[in-house]
């Protein structure tokens, strides 16, 4: 899943964006609210983590923008500003969560899957279609209570379909949940993964659309 960061603070945001990747997120990172706006108006993102105190733009300007122009993305304020009104006033502007700095990394990632969770209308953590069962916070699958190994580009795939059963999703959006500005992505990378989901899963858990995408069809 693909997340943007807005953080002005260099070791910050590096630190962030490295922990986000080791818990297999794909990770924008900007410095600045006019780069972060322009982020948030020509990319997709499963949620963006927002500081307050940005140069060129403030972050609660560009939360306000987001939701002025309809966007639900989920948002998570990340922020030194820890005064009860502070934290008001973001959630009053439209932020899903808010977290004062200095802040532990496995709460920060514990909230995001708390987020997204609720994004795609799930109350558990874990997603159970069929006889799978996939949980996103110990990168597990398991298929009939067996154990299935698979690799992080193949677990994201899935986890993708999953939270969008019955939709049929490009070849490009996958991509743009899997990939962010810094990853090589080859041209044939979202089909050669499928191709390990299928041998490892079952032909018929991910169906083609041809000429559209793919798609987890709906349980009858």
């Amino acid at each position: 899943m693909r997340l943007l960061l807005i953080e002005d603070d260099i070791i910050l945001g590096d630190g962030v964006k490295v922990g986000l990747m080791q818990a297999n997120y794909a990770v924008d990172w900007v410095t600045d609210g006019e780069a972060g706006e322009h982020a948030l108006q020509t990319e997709s993102y499963e949620a963006l983590i927002l500081d307050l105190s940005l140069p060129k733009k403030d972050g609660l300007k560009i939360l306000q923008a987001l939701r002025t122009r309809g966007d639900k993305l989920p948002v998570l304020i990340l922020t030194a500003r820890d005064t009860v009104n502070d934290k008001v006033m973001g959630l009053d502007a439209g932020a899903d969560d808010y977290l004062v700095k200095p802040f532990d990394l496995d709460e920060l990632t514990a909230r995001l899957r708390a987020l997204l969770r609720r994004q795609y209308g799930r109350v558990r953590a874990e997603i159970e279609y069929g006889n799978l069962c996939l949980d996103p916070a110990a990168h597990t699958l398991t298929q009939a209570g067996q154990a299935i190994t698979l690799s992080h580009r193949e677990f994201a795939i899935l986890q993708t379909l999953l939270e969008n059963v019955g939709k049929v999703l490009s070849r490009t959006q996958l991509e743009e949940s899997l990939y962010g500005w810094d990853d090589l992505i080859e041209s044939n990378a979202v089909e050669v993964h499928i191709h390990h989901l299928r041998k490892k899963l079952g032909k018929d858990l991910i169906r083609t659309i041809r000429g559209v995408g793919y798609t987890v069809p709906k349980q009858s």
